[in-house]
């Protein structure tokens, strides 16, 4: 628990994405957010936090947080209680906004640095829910599965979805309205993924 701790400690004092960045550096102060505890056997991994979430640093605290908390089939009581559920994105800053006024992608730093050493640290989670390509592929490289990661989002989806080894690795879409286009040609989301992921989710919480 105490090197846990110590691990998070350095994470949210770290500021090399603005004093020794891989390309451009972050482009204001950083906020790392991320909430883990040596208890939590369910692990919600998401792509990296947006302007709200860096306002309140509280992850998910926005309207794909009250999407993501519905598929989940959890309040905001359970989904915050960090003894329960850990939440670590690819990112821990947000990235700021490309020229169309988007997010950009997480930060390369924070895998190079922190990912590695995080979820060594975290051998009791028993499920990882990954969201967003990014988390997907980089989870199920970290856990052994094979993915492909040419493959379309919905074959990821589909293929994590069905009881696998432990821990097991469920893969969603961002729950971004962006992505509302998706979830409507992908009618079989709803039906097909949420009530196991809603099942899995509580035999842990």
């Amino acid at each position: 628990m105490d090197d846990l701790a110590a691990l998070v400690a350095r994470i949210d004092a770290c500021r090399v994405c603005v004093e020794n960045p891989i390309g451009a550096p972050l482009p204001h102060a950083p906020r790392p957010v991320v909430r883990v505890s040596a208890t939590a056997r369910l692990l919600i991994a998401g792509q990296a936090p947006g302007a709200r979430v860096h306002a309140s640093g509280l992850p998910f605290d926005d309207a794909s947080g009250d999407r993501l908390r519905l598929w989940l089939g959890l309040d905001r009581e359970k989904f915050y209680d960090a003894s329960r559920v850990a939440v670590a994105a690819m990112g821990f800053c947000f990235p700021g906004y490309d020229a169309r006024g988007a997010d950009l992608p997480p930060r390369r730093e924070c895998r190079a640095l922190w990912h590695d050493q995080l979820f060594a640290r975290m051998a009791q989670v028993e499920l990882v829910v990954a969201v967003g390509r990014a988390a997907i592929a980089y989870h199920a490289e970290r856990l052994g599965y094979a993915c492909d990661r040419k493959a379309p989002l919905e074959e990821w989806v589909r293929l994590f979805a069905a009881p696998q080894q432990e821990p097991r690795l469920i893969a969603l879409p961002h729950p971004s309205w962006r992505n509302t286009g998706w979830l409507r040609r992908n009618s079989w989301f709803e039906a097909d993924i949420l009530f196991p992921l809603r099942k899995a989710v509580g035999k842990l919480i």
